[in-house]
């Protein structure tokens, strides 16, 4: 399933949101050259060194992609921006605010040029007001979009353990993309798309603004449960493991009364009887079913929840999603070559092909002479900008 070959994209990208977005349209297929800068390349290349030697987060954004490198304050370097931006399908950049235009990259001078060219700028507020000119991270957008305050415990805020805003800005990127590819293809002419990751994550807080809506009390951070539903959230075994659960309807709540908890009567009791009742009672109904689970071993608790039934899961470390017994049925790992070898990659979600698209991660500036001979630009050329420091 390569629904995008043929397609070129070129990405001036660092740290996650575009490079996330890109990754998404190589695995389908299209061509990324992914511009970096000399010598030190995208800085997400040295957050750390876990994966075999090489950074955890480029490792994870940065498969089936080229590596091209420029100085783009070197005029050669730039100029040959320009030329791959002339044939290209796709335009991808999330530098500082505003960087791009400064170089002549804007939309507006893009689509002069390149009339059908998709030009998709990623900032963490968007363009136009007053935080248009705001650098902005994970973490900055996370606080902004009210979050941090509905994530953490009753005593101490705390961050998505993932960078959730990157991830929502890169994910409405390459869905936009995907949009703008089939207009496209109606209309003949490429399109803008103004990619802000503060929009982003707070499309994905729908839930806690409108339990929140026109002045009432927002949902309590609840740490791992859930803020409103209840129960719905971890429990500890006899074995110390934890076990999440949740039950989300009264035909669910009153088989657990009968088959979990051996407690039929509590389906019926007014304290408990729906899900907003549950909810204001649950320090109560909390240390009941508490008391059951530290009872019952994990496989015995698994057991009874799979026969009620009512969802359950295991609370995984990393090295268990490694070897998850799911993950490794469906036969979803496969691996990427990279520059310290081959390293094991999940499948693309939704992708079903005995072989995705699985091509290195790059090094850096790997692809440059190639992509440059292809602009064709002569040896002596390419030599000169190397050892300028241009390419």
């Amino acid at each position: 399933m390569q629904p995008l070959d043929g397609i070129t994209v070129v990405s001036l990208e660092q740290a996650i949101a575009a490079p996330y977005a890109s990754r998404q349209l190589a695995d389908l297929g299209a061509r990324v050259i992914k511009i970096e800068r000399p010598e030190t390349g995208d800085f997400a290349r040295h957050y750390d060194s876990r994966a075999a030697g090489m950074s955890s987060h480029f490792v994870w954004v940065n498969r089936n992609k080229e590596s091209l490198t420029l100085d783009l304050k070197d005029s050669r370097a730039l100029a040959v921006l320009e030329r791959l931006l002339a044939t290209a399908d796709v335009f991808i950049q999330n530098l500082a605010p505003g960087a791009a235009a400064r170089m002549g990259l804007g939309a507006a001078e893009l689509h002069a040029r390149n009339p059908k060219l998709i030009v998709c700028d990623i900032s963490g507020y968007g363009q136009g007001g007053p935080y248009e000119d705001h650098k902005a991270y994970d973490l900055m957008i996370q606080s902004e979009s009210g979050l941090l305050s509905i994530t953490g415990t009753e005593d101490e805020m705390a961050k998505v353990g993932v960078s959730f805003s990157d991830i929502a800005g890169g994910m409405y990127a390459y869905t936009s993309i995907l949009a703008a590819l089939l207009e496209r293809a109606r209309t003949g002419k490429g399109t803008h798309l103004d990619v802000s990751m503060l929009e982003a994550t707070v499309e994905w807080m729908g839930f806690p603004l409108y339990y929140a809506f026109d002045g009432s009390e927002p949902p309590p951070r609840a740490g791992a449960a859930h803020a409103t539903i209840y129960p719905y959230g971890p429990f500890v075994s006899r074995d110390d493991r934890t076990i999440m659960m949740a039950v989300q309807n009264e035909r669910e709540w009153r088989g657990f009364c009968e088959r979990f908890l051996g407690q039929p009567e509590l389906a019926d009791d007014p304290d408990y009887a729906g899900n907003a009742q549950r909810n204001a009672h649950r320090a109560a109904l909390g240390k009941i079913i508490g008391d059951r689970f530290a009872s019952l071993s994990h496989d015995e608790a698994t057991a009874l929840l799979s026969k009620v039934p009512v969802a359950h899961a295991s609370v995984r470390t990393m090295a268990d999603v490694w070897a998850h017994p799911q993950l490794a049925a469906r036969g979803r790992w496969h691996e990427v070559s990279t520059p310290a070898g081959p390293i094991p990659a999940l499948t693309p979600p939704g992708i079903v092909s005995a072989e995705p698209r699985m091509e290195a991660v790059p090094a850096l500036g790997e692809h440059t002479r190639e992509v440059l001979t292809e602009l064709g630009l002569s040896t002596t050329e390419i030599d000169a900008m190397i050892e300028d420091g241009a390419a």
